[in-house]
């Protein structure tokens, strides 16, 4: 469960917030929030839905890395990023990624 701690961190983090911060917005304490994101404590689901909100993004955004179905929500972070990029930096980037699933192993059905 470490890893929605670690979620929990980096959207905390690319919004500019302190740990003060969101324990300030979700009614809890800086110490509580950093137990937390060093995966020391599981949030109730109350308190999930708390700091989801506060940090304005979806609870899969924080579940991601431990949903089975958690790739299609990084395909989503990822394409949302990609569309920030100038085209040819996009393109790029597809090459990349096509080279490395030429080269990948296949699932085995």
């Amino acid at each position: 469960m470490y890893s929605i701690g670690k979620n929990i961190r980096k959207y905390r983090s690319t919004k500019g917030m302190r740990q003060e911060d969101l324990a300030e917005k979700t009614e809890l304490t800086a110490v509580y929030i950093g137990m937390l994101e060093r995966g020391e404590k599981i949030p109730s689901l109350e308190t999930f839905i708390k700091i989801a909100n506060a940090l304005e993004i979806s609870s899969d955004m924080l579940l991601c890395e431990v949903l089975d179905t958690g790739y299609k929500v990084r395909n989503s972070i990822v394409s949302e990023k990609l569309d920030a990029l100038y085209e040819d930096d996009r393109n790029k980037i597809y090459d990349v990624i096509d080279t490395m699933i030429k080269h990948s192993k296949k699932k085995v059905k």
